[in-house]
């Protein structure tokens, strides 16, 4: 499984370098051709076609896994560092204790800055919001089971034994953040089966 997924990785790596090298081109292609233009914003799709993803070819695949995986690293990063910050911040927390993180986090003392970030990347469109959570689950849910239904099921199973899992850990029901996003990745499961039909 390990050497998979290290194959899978590399084949990723040569994907995106090469799909790297391409955008780049193109990059300068326009930046020549719309020099004296106002810049171009980039607007999310408003859905994800996760058919065409299901009917890409392994290798393709496997470069969105590791985008996925890429982008998820980065993001938990900056999470990580986000709350990092606010313990910095917390006199006489002992962060090797759970019960001190569980008491700082329902006490709720965290400055503007950090609220106004959580606010923001928690929002229905943020980052961690439950539409954009729930694409990328499905993203990278299809990148690995292609058009494989038996696969894409192993993926639904694993997905509600992780919630599951991440309730059991929190001990109680998860936030209402947690339980969107919970059925906007069943309603998406749902639409790639009766898709794929």
């Amino acid at each position: 499984m390990v050497n998979g997924i290290t194959a899978a990785g590399q084949a990723a790596q040569m994907y995106a370098a090469d799909d790297a090298a391409k955008n780049t081109r193109k990059t300068d292609d326009n930046a020549k051709a719309s020099s004296s233009k106002d810049a171009v914003v980039y607007e999310k799709s408003s859905s994800t076609d996760y058919k065409t993803i299901s009917s890409m070819s392994k290798s393709d695949r496997a470069g969105i896994v590791a985008q996925l995986k890429a982008d998820a690293d980065a993001r938990t990063s900056q999470l990580k560092s986000l709350v990092e910050k606010m313990f910095t911040k917390q006199a006489g927390v002992d962060l090797t204790s759970k019960s001190s993180w569980d008491e700082m986090l329902k006490a709720g003392v965290f400055d503007a800055d950090t609220i106004a970030q959580a606010k923001k990347d928690v929002a229905d469109d943020g980052y961690w919001g439950a539409d954009q959570t729930s694409d990328r689950i499905l993203s990278f849910a299809s990148a690995l089971a292609g058009d494989d239904k038996e696969k894409m099921q192993q993926m639904v199973d694993a997905f509600k034994k992780g919630f599951s899992q991440a309730t059991k850990a929190w001990g109680t029901n998860l936030p209402d953040l947690c339980q969107n996003t919970y059925k906007a990745v069943m309603d998406k499961f749902d639409s790639w089966f009766k898709d794929n039909e």
